[in-house]
């Protein structure tokens, strides 16, 4: 076992085993752990003895709740440089992953976000169990939905990627599992039995139809129709007109997420989701990194960061304040080609 603290590294039989270890954290990703978990992917992916790789989070509260927020805000304000590298390192993380030639299995549990997303659904194998709270939160902190969202997001039921890039709604095991976030539903008492049999060499297909487990209906089923016709609508302001206009439970709740969102970064996850569906996935990801530089030089990440998370629960100064008041043409500058690209 290689142990570093922050990630660990364990060579269990014919299975590599990734543990995401900041579990005061909710395991929020770092810069360093990025570096680490690449590297040895790529050592694993030449090692005849590994057949399957496995991440999963340390404790009881989290998979991963995203990346380390705190961290890149302050390496952002010293020097934008070092926040767009960081972004640089997990995009190509979320490529290798996506990938990657051996079967790659994602226990989420507890609180997945962000950049928890982009470590596990692009992965061959997502498994969910009863604990998981799922969401892409990243339009209240004034960023984007970003580690691959452009491609995941709309490839989604109906219009639910973009449900959750404009509210950040929160799916639990059923939901992710009719949304097509995950695939399989394995209870946590049965993990330790799904890795020990991987650990055999057991595939993961096997070790899915000896384990998984149905769930009742997803609540999330209930309402795709109303989601469905509320989200094709053709621009960020109508959705918000229509769920404004709705006078249901759940319209009244998404309209009150909906408004508490950056009007910027609302406006570039509607853009990013509707070029997305027409991208390979190498090409999400060199668009979202186009996307992150322009960010560092903007107002919203950086008041959203510290209205939500170091400050914490204060009401963000967006600006502009208002959908109207962001124009088209600001808009599509983030998605310009940028001075740094992601991949050749």
């Amino acid at each position: 076992m290689t142990d570093d603290a922050d990630i660990l590294f364990e060579r269990r039989g014919m299975l590599g085993l990734v543990t995401l270890n900041r579990p005061q954290a909710l395991n929020t990703l770092t810069h360093a752990m990025c570096v680490r978990l690449q590297a040895q992917l790529d050592a694993w992916r030449d090692d005849p003895r590994i057949a399957t790789i496995a991440i999963q989070g340390a404790g009881e509260r989290a998979f991963c709740a995203g990346g380390d927020l705190r961290a890149l805000y302050h390496a952002a304000l010293a020097d934008p440089a070092l926040a767009a590298q960081y972004w640089r390192d997990e995009y190509l993380l979320n490529i290798s992953v996506r990938h990657y030639p051996k079967p790659f299995v994602a226990f989420l549990k507890g609180f997945v976000m962000g950049g928890g997303a982009g470590v596990s659904v692009h992965g061959s194998h997502c498994i969910v169990d009863e604990t998981v709270i799922f969401a892409m939160p990243e339009t209240a902190i004034g960023l984007f939905v970003d580690v691959g969202g452009s491609y995941f997001l709309p490839r989604l039921r109906g219009r639910l990627g973009l449900y959750l890039a404009l509210t950040g709604a929160r799916l639990g095991a059923s939901d992710c599992l009719y949304s097509d976030v995950a695939r399989h539903f394995v209870p946590a008492a049965d993990r330790a039995q799904f890795i020990a049999r991987l650990s055999e060499g057991l595939h993961p297909d096997r070790a899915v139809g000896e384990l998984a487990r149905a769930l009742r209906p997803s609540p999330l089923s209930s309402i795709a129709a109303e989601i469905d016709g509320v989200f094709s609508a053709q621009s960020v302001e109508e959705i918000g007109e229509r769920l404004e206009a709705g006078d249901g439970v759940w319209s009244r709740s998404a309209y009150s997420a909906f408004c508490l969102k950056s009007p910027t970064s609302q406006k570039i996850a509607f853009r990013q989701l509707e070029l997305g569906a027409a991208l390979d996935f190498r090409d999400c990801m060199r668009m979202e990194y186009r996307i992150c530089q322009r960010i560092l030089l903007g107002h919203d990440f950086y008041e959203g960061v510290r209205a939500t998370i170091l400050d914490r629960n204060v009401p963000p100064r967006w600006q502009p304040s208002r959908l109207e008041d962001v124009r088209e043409q600001d808009v599509v500058r983030y998605f310009a080609p940028a001075p740094h690209e992601l991949l050749a």
